[in-house]
């Protein structure tokens, strides 16, 4: 099939690759220059790994493009999907304004035939059918189309699995006609590895990726409440959550304490559901208490290093990780930086690391120390906080990191590294709810 992706973003880059990669014609359409300067270069704009490989074995087998026009792709495309961004306003709606000309875009290049339009951008419940309104408004020729919801459940770091071995596909079309062109575009996933297909109303299907998102949000936040507990019992929030999680009917993923969830989706999509909820005059106390005891577990961690030191200002402290999760550069709402502005705002000297983050995260402090590796971010440390599980980070020679730092204090923000080890070296170690 032909296909068109209107937004090179994360997910819009990570469907057009793989749907070529199944052997559909795609041509994926930006506005922006840098990024389709380094697409077409085969260079990926953000860091998924295994992403540009697949980018360049599709691009150099004819099966992916990249463009600027939106008029030709959208002519020559069956399947128009938009992808773009939905960023949260200040009171926590979904702004549409892409979405809004995306579809206006798309409305005055049809010319003829049949058309399927998808949403594949999280929206608010109710968007598809404003996107079908604004495509009727603006068409100026006699065309056919229906307009379906496909949400996407990718997780940063992981996307092409998600994509290539998704656990659920979601197609939400009120026409047969529409549900059969996905059900077409999907069948070589359908068919290779028999994945299971949700066919629901339009409405349900937008409901879906806010709901789900708001459901995970909700066993992280039960999590950091446990371990706030915990610290207060002293018990250990591990012990416990491994024993609730046992219970199949509640499961062990996302049980985990931490300093909060960040990222792209979560903060944006509760907030958006959260706002659905007010507006349905549906009391959305539960969806504000997630985010309280969210913003609550970055805030106590804080304290306790602050705690810990007695005296944050002129102490030099490591962080190790700033992106929001490990195998991603995605800082967007990262608990990392909100535990650097505060520690800067209490007169620390800051020395940091990230695998893969840091070129973003020096477009957004000039004051700290970029280093270029946890070595280095060790070396005169009086305390070294772990803000993000990168895999490197849990293989580290802490032997050699003692060595380094001034005095051997780890805050270990994500669980990841093992107290007992770190103890019988010497390390004063402080996990989140132990």
């Amino acid at each position: 099939m032909k296909v068109a992706i209107i937004g090179t973003g994360y997910v819009g880059l990570t469907t057009g690759v793989c749907l070529a990669d199944l052997g559909h014609q795609v041509v994926c359409v930006d506005n922006d220059p840098a990024k389709l300067a380094l697409l077409q270069q085969h260079r990926a704009p953000i860091f998924e790994p295994g992403i540009e490989a697949l980018i360049a074995k599709n691009a150099e087998a004819g099966r992916l493009t990249f463009s600027a026009e939106i008029v030709p792709a959208v002519r020559q495309s069956d399947v128009i999907f938009i992808c773009v961004n939905t960023p949260p306003k200040a009171d926590g709606t979904a702004d549409l304004k892409y979405v809004e000309q995306v579809a206006r875009e798309t409305a005055k290049a049809l010319n003829g035939g049949y058309k399927v339009i998808v949403d594949k951008s999280t929206v608010p419940v109710t968007t598809a059918e404003k996107v079908r309104e604004t495509i009727e408004r603006y068409k100026t020729e006699h065309t056919t189309f229906d307009v379906v919801s496909n949400p996407e459940f990718l997780r940063e770091g992981s996307a092409l699995h998600d994509t290539f071995e998704p656990d659920r596909i979601v197609i939400g079309a009120d026409s047969e006609r529409g549900k059969r062109v996905m059900l077409e575009l999907y069948r070589p996933l359908i068919e290779k590895i028999h994945a299971p297909v949700k066919i629901v109303s339009v409405r349900s299907a937008e409901l879906i990726k806010h709901g789900a998102n708001t459901f995970l949000a909700a066993k992280i936040s039960f999590a950091n409440l446990i371990a706030e507990l915990c610290e207060h019992s002293q018990a250990d929030s591990r012990e416990v959550l491994e024993a609730i999680g046992i219970d199949p009917r509640i499961g062990r993923q996302f049980l985990s304490p931490g300093i909060g969830f960040g990222g792209s989706c979560f903060p944006k999509d509760i907030a958006a559901f959260k706002k659905t909820l007010e507006t349905a005059g549906i009391d959305p106390a539960f969806v504000r208490a997630i985010e309280q005891i969210n913003d609550r577990a970055w805030r106590r961690f804080v304290s306790r290093l602050e705690q810990e030191l007695w005296v944050i200002d002129g102490k030099t402290i490591g962080v190790l990780g700033l992106s929001f999760k490990p195998n991603t550069d995605d800082i967007r709402n990262a608990p990392a930086l909100k535990i650097i502005e505060k520690l800067k705002a209490d007169g620390a000297r800051l020395k940091v690391y990230d695998p893969q983050a840091m070129g973003k995260v020096k477009q957004l402090f000039t004051d700290v120390e970029y280093c270029h590796d946890p070595y280095q971010v060790a070396k005169g440390s009086q305390a070294l906080v772990l803000c993000t599980e990168w895999e490197e980070f849990k293989t580290l020679d802490f032997k050699k990191i003692k060595a380094q730092m001034a005095t051997p204090l780890i805050f270990d923000g994500r669980n990841a590294l093992n107290p007992a080890e770190l103890t019988a070296l010497g390390f004063r170690y402080v996990g989140v709810g132990r």
